[in-house]
């Protein structure tokens, strides 16, 4: 049973937020990160499930759009109020070891679906039970979804909770990354 673990405030370069963590226990090295910036009561809360990326978010890798979009959820978020999810499923559910294995398949010619199903995975294998839970410990029922993902919108609605409105977010390819973002959309369904 996912509940609240820990909590403290958390200045940032986007501005003060609440860090929590969630996990099912305290022992977890790897809980659910949850930042959140007040939301008055009238208001629908901004809301970002973000899966982590450490080759992106951290090493600043210009294979994916994930750094970018962590940082502009992170600026809306902050101005409009809300919360982000920080959900610990890396490289779409397959891990970071396989994360780089298909990193070396990419150099090899395939592209970012391609390397998966190679690998024996699925082209997305993320979940986002955890992240419902959460939503439901936190009393969110209504949600203004930040997202270009189609699978995040139908998981969300076919739990019950109402999105209000769905924010792109559009970041401007790379030439390292036009491929990937091209994939994501053409054959993945993202709303880019």
């Amino acid at each position: 049973m996912i509940k609240l673990q820990s909590q403290a405030l958390l200045p940032t370069s986007y501005g003060d937020f609440i860090i929590s963590t969630f996990s099912d226990s305290y022992e977890d090295p790897i809980p659910l990160v949850v930042l959140s910036k007040e939301v008055f009561e009238e208001q629908i809360p901004y809301v970002r499930l973000h899966s982590e990326c450490l080759t992106g978010e951290v090493f600043g890798s210009k294979k994916c759009d994930c750094g970018s979009q962590l940082q502009r959820a992170l600026e809306m978020i902050s101005k409009k109020g809300g919360h982000l999810l920080y959900l610990r499923q890396e490289g779409r559910g397959i891990g970071l070891i396989n994360k780089i294995k298909a990193y070396a398949l990419q150099d090899k010619g395939m592209n970012t679906l391609e390397a998966n199903l190679h690998l024996g995975f699925k082209g997305d294998e993320r979940e986002y039970s955890s992240a419902v839970a959460v939503l439901s410990l936190l009393n969110i029922t209504k949600v203004n979804l930040i997202t270009n993902n189609p699978l995040k919108l139908d998981y969300l609605t076919n739990a019950g909770i109402d999105i209000v409105k769905r924010i792109p977010l559009i970041i401007p390819a790379l030439p390292q990354n036009k491929d990937y973002l091209d994939i994501k959309r053409d054959l993945m369904g993202h709303l880019i």
